[in-house]
């Protein structure tokens, strides 16, 4: 998703059978990097559960869930 030279991705839980068709389980939530603050916005709820059922995140993800725990705790 995005434009030109603006990206912006969406954060979904997919089933690996699957993940090249386009099609995915449950929309997590979003990230744009192009900022200089990286602008995001996750489920963290929806998030530990779906690793708990056993999904992978990708290093980005698990990074911006670093985050999202670390600003949940304040």
């Amino acid at each position: 998703m995005g434009a030109n030279k603006k990206p912006f991705f969406r954060i979904v839980a997919a089933d690996g059978r699957s993940a090249n068709a386009g099609t995915f389980l449950e929309e997590l939530g979003w990230y744009e990097p192009g900022k200089k603050t990286d602008t995001y916005k996750l489920d963290l709820a929806k998030a530990e559960a779906w690793i708990a059922k056993g999904a992978q995140p990708s290093e980005t993800v698990v990074a911006l869930l670093k985050k999202s725990r670390a600003a949940a705790a304040k």
